[in-house]
């Protein structure tokens, strides 16, 4: 069951898009591309009320930055449970993990909830414990119950040039450790957060406040790291409030977006790409989110 009704319309235009965008020069799109879609009626929704769509919305994908999404959402419930202390140190980061993407501090964020460091290799008792520990965010997701979340690994850190030490060794041999996420536990995860459906509504609205991205030229051009030029804000006309997190490295390009024209019933929209052709294709999710969010203006 999904999260949200689904509507064979709905679907129909989906799969419609796909079929337009991948003869627009992009072979290959349906097999590397996963998207969860959701459309609302009213503007302040209950979970569970949206119409909406899926392709391959199951598939695990590498999910690059988007999992500090995940991290932040357990630290605000760690915190909420009095198993991590408020402080300043911990709130500098997870606003740069979010609003910046910052690597350093989505580290410190996960040190945090998990007790554990990076560092050289460990062996025996203490490298079965750091282990164990490691595995406490995904611990939390098994605990909510949510059949989206059956698939999804949030236990390893992200980096710039790539895992050391015991990181790497975590990773497996095979890489088969690293994190995965698919488009539906994203989009019921983001949800959450949008309609203080998980934490407490005052903390659901300080990630909201972390998320919230402007889509103004000026600023953009102010900040060339905005996760909205090449991802789904771009799509989305000027008047358009958002709420996003977007993720991008060699082999991957996705987004996770919340956004609503004035106060109209707001939308939600999660597409991962994978693959480097599409890493690198800084049109696709815009087109997607201005010819989904057309369809419904």
């Amino acid at each position: 069951m999904a999260f949200y009704r689904p509507d064979s319309a709905m679907q129909a235009q989906l799969a419609g898009l796909l079929d337009r965008l991948s003869a627009d020069n992009r072979p290959g799109l349906h097999n590397s591309v996963a998207i969860s879609w959701v459309r609302y009626d009213r503007s302040d929704p209950i979970p569970g009320s949206g119409l909406g769509a899926g392709w391959s919305d199951q598939r695990g994908f590498f999910p690059a930055s988007v999992v500090k999404l995940f991290y932040a959402l357990a630290a605000e419930e760690w915190l909420q449970q009095d198993l991590l202390p408020e402080g300043e140190e911990l709130r500098r980061a997870m606003r740069d993990m979010i609003a910046d993407s910052s690597n350093d501090a989505t580290s410190l964020v996960l040190d945090l909830l998990t007790g554990t460091t990076s560092g050289p290799s460990l062996r025996g008792d203490c490298w079965e414990s750091w282990q164990q520990q490691r595995q406490l965010v995904n611990d939390w997701l098994q605990g909510l119950g949510w059949p989206e979340l059956e698939k999804v690994n949030c236990c390893q850190k992200t980096w710039g040039d790539g895992p050391y030490g015991r990181e790497k060794d975590f990773y497996g041999a095979d890489l088969g450790n690293r994190n995965a996420l698919t488009t539906a536990a994203t989009a019921r995860m983001l949800e959450a957060v949008m309609t203080n459906a998980l934490v407490s509504p005052l903390a659901c609205k300080r990630l909201r406040q972390l998320l919230s991205r402007s889509i103004d030229l000026m600023q953009r051009k102010a900040d060339p790291e905005n996760q909205v030029d090449g991802f789904l804000g771009e799509g989305l006309s000027m008047g358009t409030r958002l709420w996003s997190k977007a993720g991008w490295m060699s082999q991957a390009r996705h987004d996770a977006a919340w956004w609503s024209f004035g106060e109209g019933p707001p939308m939600l929209l999660v597409v991962f790409t994978q693959g480097r052709e599409r890493a690198n294709d800084t049109t696709l999710l815009p087109a997607l989110a201005r010819e989904l969010s057309n369809l419904h203006a």
